[in-house]
């Protein structure tokens, strides 16, 4: 299972960062570049506890459905967010670029040993399952802009 948790998985999404550029037009969805890299970003402090989300209490926070959503169901195009996730302006592409690759980093640094917050979606989720859904999160938008 790919997770961001993994140095290889990490370095493999840093590179594919280091490959996006503004002008980027995505193949499916309404984010520009600009847009998708700060959903990424605020989604990651989220992830830390940084970015406090409301519960949205979907049914999806309950097992099985959730494993099976978080590891193996493949992501749709379109999904519905949490509005912290898109509620503020993008800033400059420079720095919006360069706070995506520390977030990146400071939640691959985090990995097994943290206490996650709970999911806005997913609630409570394991260490394992915050790896592998910060990996597949970020693999899907960077897929949408065909890096």
């Amino acid at each position: 299972m790919k997770t961001l948790f993994d140095d290889r998985r990490r370095r493999e999404i840093q590179d594919r960062l280091g490959r996006l550029t503004p002008a980027a037009a995505p193949r499916w969805g309404k984010f520009d570049a600009t847009r998708m890299v700060a959903n990424l970003a605020d989604s990651l402090k989220m992830a830390l506890g940084t970015l406090p989300a409301k519960s949205m209490r979907l049914p999806i926070r309950h097992s099985p459905l959730k494993q099976l959503i978080i590891y193996w169901a493949p992501w749709p195009k379109g999904t519905p967010t949490a509005p912290e996730l898109i509620a503020r302006s993008p800033g400059d592409w420079t720095a919006e670029l360069s706070e995506l690759s520390n977030l990146i980093d400071q939640v691959a640094a985090a990995g097994h040993g943290t206490r996650w917050p709970e999911h806005p979606a997913f609630g409570r989720m394991s260490p394992r399952a915050w790896g592998v859904l910060t990996y597949r999160h970020v693999d899907h938008h960077f897929r949408q802009f065909g890096i």
